[in-house]
């Protein structure tokens, strides 16, 4: 075979391939507009994602239940431009918006990509935690009702006998604790309003407010339980909630950089 009959063979046969190599970048070709499969990539790379972070498995047939919703999309949007929406100012407004959104949304993820935290920074901060959740730690009891004269009452049953449980579980307003017996479980008591706090430290094991106890709840009946040094998780066990936590804050502060440096007459609120 001659040279140039060998050229015209080569020509003609990726001629041929031409269209297929376009086709494997297509999903489809709806009114002469290709559709093109990076979208479905992309919508299974998103889906997939959101499977991993919900611990859920995808259905088998996903890549043809994408490929037909992209397909049908376009041939709605398609469908949408003919009838003249994308001209309207709503469509406009929801474009920019949608922008924005995206734009953020990557520049998000481009800050995560570069902000790092430091194991010196996660032990500063976990050292800071615990410093401030050393001390003592309170097993309180309560019955919240609403009226002064209810909660006299019921001081008065409990002086006859009758169990602070039993009463908390019949008479306490308390949706959080009255099926446990009024039981509140060990706190720091920074963890409760003053007038309650400043109440139940001055409690012996064992004893109760035999005077009600008001705050802007109601009024009390406080039993104290018992109390303990407070108990902190060792590091490796909260690391990674600080090291977010970190991530977070000098994400705040690159926001909070780039309005204080931006030129403009708005008024931020914080």
């Amino acid at each position: 075979m001659k040279k140039s009959h060998i050229a015209a063979s080569v020509l003609l046969a990726a001629a041929g391939f031409a269209p297929l190599a376009a086709l494997a970048q297509n999903v489809a070709v709806v009114n002469g507009k290709p559709v093109p499969k990076a979208r479905v990539d992309a919508i299974i790379s998103q889906v997939q994602k959101q499977a991993q972070q919900r611990n859920q498995q995808l259905p088998p047939d996903i890549d043809k239940l994408v490929r037909d919703k992209v397909v049908t999309d376009e041939i709605l949007a398609q469908e949408a431009e003919r009838r003249g929406l994308a001209a309207s100012a709503d469509f406009k407004s929801q474009m920019e918006i949608a922008r924005q959104s995206i734009l953020i949304g990557m520049l998000s993820t481009d800050l995560d990509k570069r902000t790092t935290v430091s194991d010196s920074e996660i032990q500063v901060e976990y050292d800071k935690f615990k410093a401030q959740s050393s001390g003592t730690e309170y097993r309180a009891r309560h019955i919240l009702v609403e009226k002064e004269d209810d909660a006299k009452a019921l001081v008065a049953q409990l002086k006859s006998g009758a169990k602070f449980e039993d009463l908390a579980k019949k008479n306490s307003k308390d949706p959080g604790s009255a099926e446990n017996g009024g039981d509140l479980d060990f706190a720091a008591p920074s963890a409760y309003v003053p007038e309650f706090s400043q109440a139940m430290v001055k409690l012996k094991k064992g004893d109760y407010t035999d005077v009600p106890v008001k705050t802007q709840f109601g009024f009390h009946i406080i039993k104290l339980e018992d109390t303990r040094e407070a108990k902190f998780p060792p590091l490796a066990e909260v690391k990674p909630q600080i090291q977010q936590r970190l991530a977070q804050q000098k994400a705040a502060a690159f926001r909070d950089e780039l309005r204080a440096k931006a030129k403009t007459d708005y008024k931020f609120s914080n």
